[in-house]
C-alpha cells in the first residue's frame, strides 16, 4: 500500500518540475546557441536571454520554497513581505498586475501557504493575464482575479472544495488539494466562485 502523503509530496514535486522545466531548459538553449555564436550582438542577446531564464528560475524556486516547503524555519508566523516578493518574482513578465491588500506585517504560517497556492492557482486561471488582488486580515484569505480569458479547471476547483477522491489527485491538482488539507485542518473553509464575466473569487477561512 502506497503511503498517502509520500505519495501526495510527490505530486507537489513533479508540479515543481513541470514549473521549472521551461526555464531551466530556456538555460540549457541558451548555453548551446552561445557555444555556437561568434557575433557580438548576438552574444549579447544570448547573454541576455541568459539572465532571464536565470531570474525565472531562481523566482519560481523561491515562491515554491515558502508555497510549498519548509521557508520561514520553525517560527509560527511569517513576514507578508516574503509573500509578496514571491508573488511578484514568480510574475516578473509583467502580463499580470498585483494588487496587494495585506496590511499585517506577519501571518501564520498556513495562512501565507493558503495564500500562496490561491494566487498560484488564480494567476494560472489567467491565461492571458490580468489583474490579480490579493486581501488577507484576520483568518480571511480573498483572492480577486480578472483578465480577458479566465479559465478555472473544474478538478482543480473541486480539489479546493475538498470534493475529490484523494487516491486520483495530480500535479495539477496538488496545490489546490493542499489548500484543501490546510484549512481543513484549521477547521476552515475554502470558497471558489465559478469564472464569470472574467472575473473569479476564491477565498479561505482559517480560523485564529
Amino acid at each position: 500500500m502506497v503511503n498517502r502523503s509520500a505519495e501526495f509530496a510527490s505530486l507537489l514535486c513533479s508540479r515543481l518540475c513541470h514549473d521549472l522545466l521551461s526555464p531551466v531548459g530556456a538555460l540549457g538553449n541558451g548555453l548551446e546557441l552561445l557555444a555556437d555564436e561568434t557575433d557580438p550582438e548576438m552574444r549579447e542577446r544570448c547573454m541576455e536571454l541568459l539572465a532571464d531564464s536565470a531570474r525565472a528560475t531562481a523566482n519560481r524556486l523561491k515562491f515554491f520554497r515558502l508555497a510549498f516547503g519548509s521557508a520561514g524555519g520553525f517560527a509560527e508566523m511569517v513576514d507578508t513581505r516574503e509573500a509578496k516578493a514571491a508573488i511578484e518574482g514568480l510574475h516578473g513578465d509583467g502580463k499580470i498586475r498585483l494588487g496587494w491588500m495585506v496590511e499585517a506585517p506577519a501571518l501564520p504560517k498556513a495562512a501565507i501557504k493558503v495564500l500562496l497556492n490561491l494566487a498560484l492557482i488564480a494567476g494560472d486561471a489567467l491565461v492571458r493575464g490580468g489583474q490579480l488582488d490579493i486581501g488577507a486580515e484576520g483568518g480571511e484569505v480573498v483572492i480577486r482575479a480578472e483578465g480577458p480569458r479566465l479559465i478555472l479547471d473544474p478538478e482543480i476547483r473541486n480539489a479546493l472544495l475538498g470534493e475529490v477522491d484523494p487516491d486520483f489527485l495530480s500535479p495539477r491538482t496538488s496545490a489546490a488539494w493542499l489548500v484543501h488539507m490546510l484549512v481543513s485542518e484549521a477547521g476552515g473553509s475554502v470558497q471558489a466562485s465559478q469564472p464569470e464575466d472574467g472575473v473569479l473569487m476564491i477565498g479561505a477561512t482559517l480560523p485564529s
